[in-house]
Order: C-alpha cells, then sequence, then structure tokens
C-alpha cells in the first residue's frame, strides 16, 4: 500500500487504522474504543485501555530477545566519557531510580520536574516517571532561574531531579545552584525532595532534609523491581512547556496510548528504522525532538539511541562525524541550525571520518533551505529528507514518509501531511485558499494520536489558543503561515503569531519584552524574529528608551539588556541586534508594526504598502518606514 492510500485511510477511517497499528504493543487492558471524538476538540485516543509506557518501551524488549542488545548511548566529548547500557542494564537502572522516587513518596498522577543535562541518568528518570504513572516535565537545561520557578508554579512538582552542572563548550552550567534559586523565587512550594546527581563538576551547597544524594539513594534501591503501574489510555504522561503569545509558557499535556502508538508506527513509517540501525537524534531531551525521538520513539522500536552531550563543533567540527563512525549510526535526526553551523567548515573534517554506515538524514525545526538541502546531500550522500511538527504534534504533521513510500522530494519542502493529519492552507476566514497562496496552516480533527491532549489546568487556553481563531469553524491552528502548490507539496513561510523559532526553538517575543521593559531605562520594546544565517530567525530587540538617557549611556543599557534576557529566560534567548529608536511604528488600533521594522531591519522590498500592515493607512505606513530607516 502506497502513500497516497495509506493516508486516505487514515482520515477516513481512523479507527482501523490505529487499531491495528495499537496491536503491536503491550496492553494490560485492551481499549473499549480506539476514538473518543465527543467532546471535540478534546480528543481521546484508545479510550478503556490500560499499558505503561516504560514497560513498552524497557521490560518488552529487556525481558525478551533483546535483553544483551544496546539501547542507550551515551557520548559526552564536553566530559570525554561514553558509556552504553543493553536493555537490560536500561531496565535495571529504571527500576532501581523508580524504587527511590516511590521511597520519595512520588506516586500516581504526581509531577516531577527533571533539570538535567545530557546524560543517562536523566532518561532514567524519564522511564521511572513514566513507569510509576507519574507525570514529568522535562526543562531544558539551559532555561533560567525565572523560567524554571514558573514552570514550578504551574506543574506544582513534589520532586525535582537535577544534577551538579552540565557542560557546554567546556564550560560548566550550575543547575544546582539554578534550582536551589528557582524553587526561592516559586510562589508554590510543592517540592519535598531535590534529587542530585554529582558529576564533580562544581562544588554545590546540599539542604538537610530536601537535597538528596543519587548515588546513595540507588544504593539503597539495590536490585528492587517496580512493577509498573497500569494506567489509563488517557491518563498524563508528561507535560512539557513552549512558548506563547503571551508572557506565560503553555503546558503541553501528552497522554499515554496514543502516543505511544503514533511513535511507534512512526519509527517503521517515516524513518524506516528498525532491526540493524542505530538511531541519533542530536537534540535535547528539553525539546519536544529529545523527548520523541532520543527516548520514547527509538526503545519502543527496540533500536540502540545516542544521547550525545555536546555541541556540532566542539572540541572541532569533525566531532559529530566521529560519533556517527564510532556507533555506526545509520539515521540522524537533526535542525537545520546544526547543518547550516557545520556547512561553514571545510568538508576536511567530514571526510575524516567514516561515515559509510550513515542511511539518511532527517531535519526538522524550522525550515530546510534548498542551499543547506542540496549541501547536506551533496556531502553525505545520502537521502535528505525535510519535516515539519511541532510542541503539540509530538511527532511529524508534514513529512516524506521513507518507510511507506519515498515521495519525489523538493528543496524546501516538508512533503505531504503526516497519517491522520488534513492539513489545509486557509485565508483569515477559514476558507480554503487556491493552491499556490499563502495561507494559515490549519489541521482537521480529529487530530491523530500523540497531539497534546489539552493545556495543563488550562482547557480554556487550549480552546483559545488552538481552536478559536476562525468564527464557526473548529479547525486546529498551527500558527505557521504556509503554501501548497499545485502537487499538493507543503511549503512553509514562517510564524503566522508572535513567535520565534531560534535554532529550531520557539520562543515567545512576549516573554522577552516583558523582561525586556522591566529595565529601568526602557520605555516601551519590541522584539522580532529576523532572517539569520546559522539560526534561521534571530531575536532583534527595537526599543525607545526613557527621554533622561543620554546617547553615550546606549552601549552600556544594550549590554544590560543583553545580560537581562539571559538571567530571565536563558543564553538562547539572547538578542542578536538591539537598535534604540525615536518611537515604534504603531497602527490605528495602536499594533506594533512588527513587518514593518522587520522589512526595513532586512532591507526587504517592501512592496505594495497598502498590504503590509492590517489596520493601518498608506500614509502611516510610509511615515513609519522613513522614520525607520533614519533610526536603523
Amino acid at each position: 500500500m502506497g502513500y497516497a492510500e495509506m493516508h486516505r485511510r487514515s482520515i477516513e477511517d481512523p479507527q482501523g487504522f490505529w487499531g491495528e497499528l495499537a496491536e503491536e504493543l503491550h496492553w494490560y487492558k485492551k481499549w473499549d474504543t480506539v476514538l473518543d471524538d465527543s467532546k471535540a476538540p478534546f480528543y481521546r485516543w484508545f479510550v478503556g485501555g490500560e499499558t505503561n509506557l516504560c514497560y513498552n518501551a524497557v521490560d518488552r524488549h529487556a525481558l525478551g530477545a533483546r535483553r544483551g542488545q544496546a539501547a542507550l548511548i551515551w557520548e559526552s566529548p564536553e566530559v570525554g566519557q561514553s558509556r552504553t547500557l543493553t536493555y537490560f542494564e536500561l531496565y535495571r537502572e529504571v527500576n532501581r531510580l523508580a524504587a527511590a522516587f516511590q521511597r520519595l513518596g512520588v506516586q500516581k498522577g504526581d509531577r516531577v520536574i527533571i533539570y538535567m543535562p545530557m546524560v543517562p541518568e536523566a532518561i532514567f528518570a524519564m522511564l521511572a516517571c513514566v513507569r510509576l504513572g507519574a507525570v514529568h516535565s522535562v526543562v531544558f537545561g539551559g532555561f533560567s532561574i525565572a523560567s524554571l520557578a514558573s514552570r514550578i508554579d504551574d506543574a506544582e512538582p513534589v520532586l525535582i531531579v537535577t544534577a551538579d552542572a552540565g557542560m557546554r563548550k567546556g564550560l560548566p552550567v550550575h543547575l544546582k545552584e539554578i534550582v536551589d534559586r528557582a524553587l526561592e523565587a516559586a510562589e508554590k512550594p510543592s517540592v519535598r525532595h531535590v534529587l542530585v546527581l554529582n558529576r564533580g563538576l562544581v562544588p554545590m551547597e546540599m539542604q538537610e532534609g530536601r537535597d538528596l544524594d543519587w548515588a546513595e539513594q540507588i544504593k539503597e534501591s539495590g536490585s528492587t523491581y517496580v512493577e509498573p503501574a497500569r494506567v489509563a489510555s488517557t491518563d498524563p504522561s508528561y507535560i512539557l512547556y513552549t512558548s506563547g503569545t503571551t508572557g506565560k509558557p503553555k503546558g503541553v499535556v501528552r497522554d499515554t496510548g496514543g502516543y505511544m502508538v503514533a511513535l511507534h508506527a512512526s519509527m517503521s513509517q517515516i524513518y524506516n528504522c528498525g532491526d540493524g540501525d542505530v538511531y541519533w537524534s542530536t537534540s535535547d531531551i528539553g525539546w519536544v525532538v529529545g523527548h520523541s525521538y532520543i527516548v520514547y520513539g527509538p526503545l519502543l522500536k527496540g533500536v540502540p539511541t545516542v544521547v550525545y552531550e555536546g555541541r556540532p563543533d566542539h572540541p572541532d567540527p569533525g566531532v559529530w562525524w566521529r560519533v556517527i563512525e564510532k556507533y555506526g549510526v545509520t539515521h540522524v535526526f537533526t535542525a537545520p541550525t546544526a547543518l547550516r553551523a557545520l556547512r561553514k567548515f571545510p568538508e576536511h573534517w567530514m571526510q575524516s571520518a567514516d561515515i559509510s554506515s550513515l542511511k539518511i538524514l532527517f531535519a526538522a525545526g524550522e525550515p530546510l533551505d534548498a542551499p543547506t538541502y542540496e549541501w547536506a546531500r551533496a556531502a553525505l550522500n545520502v537521502p535528505v529528507i525535510d519535516h515539519y511538527w511541532q510542541t503539540e504534534s509530538g511527532w511529524s504533521m508534514l513529512t516524506n514518509p521513507v518507510g511507506v513510500e519515498m515521495l519525489p522530494v523538493k528543496a524546501g519542502s516538508p512533503t505531504m501531511p503526516a497519517f491522520g493529519h488534513k492539513l489545509e492552507v486557509v485565508d483569515a476566514d477559514g476558507n480554503p485558499v487556491p493552491r499556490g497562496e499563502k495561507g494559515f496552516l490549519v489541521d482537521h480533527g480529529p487530530l491523530p494520536p500523540g497531539m497534546l491532549m489539552t493545556l495543563w489546568n488550562d482547557d480554556e487556553r487550549y480552546l483559545q489558543s488552538y481552536w478559536s481563531h476562525f468564527k464557526g469553524k473548529l479547525l486546529y491552528m498551527t500558527g505557521d503561515y504556509a503554501i501548497q502548490d499545485a502537487d499538493g507539496y507543503f511549503w512553509m513561510l514562517g510564524r503566522a503569531d508572535e513567535v520565534l523559532n531560534v535554532s529550531g526553538h520557539r520562543l515567545g517575543t512576549r516573554e522577552i519584552e516583558e523582561v525586556i521593559s522591566g529595565h529601568p531605562a526602557v520605555a516601551e520594546a519590541a522584539v522580532i524574529g529576523v532572517r539569520h544565517e546559522l539560526k534561521g530567525e534571530g531575536v532583534l530587540v527595537v526599543a525607545v528608551l526613557k527621554q533622561h538617557i543620554a546617547p553615550a549611556d546606549q552601549d552600556g543599557v544594550a549590554r544590560s539588556i543583553t545580560s537581562l534576557v539571559r538571567e530571565s529566560i536563558g543564553p538562547i534567548a539572547t538578542p542578536d541586534a538591539i537598535h534604540f529608536v525615536s518611537m515604534l511604528p504603531k497602527t490605528r488600533s495602536g499594533k506594533i508594526m512588527r513587518r514593518v521594522i522587520r522589512a526595513v531591519y532586512q532591507g526587504d522590498n517592501i512592496g505594495d504598502l497598502s498590504t503590509i500592515e492590517d489596520d493601518a493607512t498608506v500614509d502611516m505606513v510610509r511615515e513609519a518606514i522613513d522614520v525607520l530607516k533614519g533610526d536603523l
């Protein structure tokens, strides 16, 4: 069966399509119904079924034919260490940690925040949570005190799992210290314990009664076996926070059964990955790609997964290629940002390693531009596949399903809708636009398995954020502009909302603006995403200073704004450029003319002034352009 026929079936018969795929996994109790869409858009999959995500990802292999096969391969150029764990060794470690969690009072439904570097213990912690039916919330180890505190307040965890430090380009990131300060800043003191992995990288303080040493807790566990909890398919497996258009991050809630079925199927259908393969997603477990394709997807499928601590160019630009050679990596999933970073180095770095094991490379997180695609395809001599998805989707929404049928590649396009997704490009009223015209990318319900169930403790925001953009129409709003060409291929054109995509990571402009507006010298500020050669999109800050600030002080203000953003949100939000202007151009309703600012800054051909900004006259736009050209 080819792609077109399979996709048609996934849309017309979702119960049969997904029900058959679910049979390939372990269920303690089979579902009563595959799909319950009676309360759309709150879709529920495999209702009545009971399963366990950890059992399917670990026990199913460790107690079977894959007992001695590699499961986790950890490589850390940062500390010069590596470690390989078989499925049985992984099973043993997860059980020990789950036993420690139980002693600390972690129960089914409790939340656990994981603020860890890229080490095997971070994956143990995720799997121990889902083994117990607890809900993990992994926070990226580069996020700041304030970002971590906001997630603590929203998720109300009983336990935080962390380490003394992570390493980035040879420099330590003091994770335990950030946790301590975030707990002081948090408004809801729900945390009873902090479990700390001491890597011996930096000194740290331990608070008696609250902070516990990882090694001591694991030693106490011994070889304890912890029975996997029987959880409902519709029970949450994790919360993952993503930036929204307001300052408060959105807690995306993932179910258990639907996510498990979708990821397991995707490893075959999309990635064409199976026995004998080695899978490497170069992401971080703090992002959705890390959840789905460092941890759960490969382990569910039973293939070794590479866990990598480091950057693509440290200690030198050849490190990734040596990892591929060392472990015989067959499948790589990375971001266009990383490819652009590696492209600038001489090819001898790549040629110095034997990467003949590599079969295919996948890219996602931001649009893969044609020049980078052509370079990667020629340099690696393997298929390069672009695909599109979101934190909210958990897996691909647009893809080339190479495990079913390799569709012709069009450089720059993530190809066709993934199975279960009925995608369309529409206008502001939710009506389909002609092929070749720009519009909003939307998804028709029912959303397939693996998509978000709702937002944590905020059903209303879920409805408002994703389902309320088109009056009288129940359409899922992706927040992205797109074009569908005459052949049905989709082309992504960037965010339609005020969310930046920096190196494949989403950052809310409002979140950054609120931090900058708190600076004592700033009267008003706008944060805008602009083209960036490596990161795809960079952070541009355009601000109006208070009248008493002298021109000679502007450089110092810019430096302090940069420090403030790094401290409040994290290094990933560091502004690429800060410009001070006499005024922020606005429409009649007071909306900042972001597209005008972006166009002037980038030197774009502005074109038809009457359509560049809603709710503004041609004269207003022309005046704004003239002023900005003088200021920028």
